[in-house]
């Protein structure tokens, strides 16, 4: 089995890299809860992170956005004293006022899912080829880039550009899966595919829970 050379030997990281990262993500639940989950990740490994997933959505309501919007300081003390989780004020604030944001973004746009998804990079703006090198110098792009713009204008926080990509490769929204990765759709034994490029057509909500 060919995989990306990122998730090593781990069970839990190989499990993820296999089952859940890079398949298209439409449910906002699920949205959500990654989009906080890349802030916490922030100056940390993402294999520390899915350590400690359970733990993260046990302290943060299934990451319920309406529950976690009507957090208070009470909440934020609780939370700090919560040694299963990342103890970091600011993130685990972060985290609450993302969740009023994303109510906010809701409301304009029907759902999270058709706020993010407008974001997709044309195919033509990806790379040839995916390999080791392309994605180590890849820690950004244009679309990443402005999506961390936009949020943070709506007064999001912890959404840098590099955590924005970092959430985009995970939900799907580009397939960033080494051309020799079995789970890249993209492997020498499929003629005819240009690299790194993955249709823009948004996915069907009906087959959007695959991860």
């Amino acid at each position: 089995m060919n995989r990306c050379w990122w998730c090593g030997t781990d069970p839990l990281y190989v499990q993820y890299h296999d089952h859940e990262w890079g398949k298209p993500v439409t449910d906002d639940h699920r949205l959500f809860e990654k989009v906080c989950l890349e802030g916490f990740q922030a100056g940390l490994s993402w294999l520390t992170i899915l350590r400690k997933r359970e733990h993260f959505r046990s302290a943060f309501a299934g990451f319920d956005v309406d529950r976690v919007a009507r957090y208070t300081a009470r909440d934020v003390t609780r939370l700090l004293g919560d040694a299963r989780i990342v103890r970091h004020r600011g993130k685990i604030e972060s985290t609450i006022n993302n969740a009023r944001r994303a109510i906010e973004l809701r409301e304009e746009c029907g759902a999270l899912s058709d706020y993010f998804w407008r974001w997709t990079p044309d195919p033509a703006s990806r790379p040839r080829r995916i390999t080791k090198e392309t994605l180590v110098g890849m820690a950004t792009t244009p679309e990443s880039t402005a999506l961390s713009k936009d949020l943070r204008k709506r007064g999001w926080t912890f959404v840098g550009p590099t955590t924005i990509y970092a959430f985009m490769q995970a939900m799907g929204l580009v397939n960033d899966h080494i051309d020799e990765c079995d789970f890249s759709g993209r492997t020498t034994r499929r003629i005819g595919v240009p690299g790194g490029t993955r249709s823009r057509t948004r996915p069907s909500r009906s087959g959007a829970r695959r991860q």
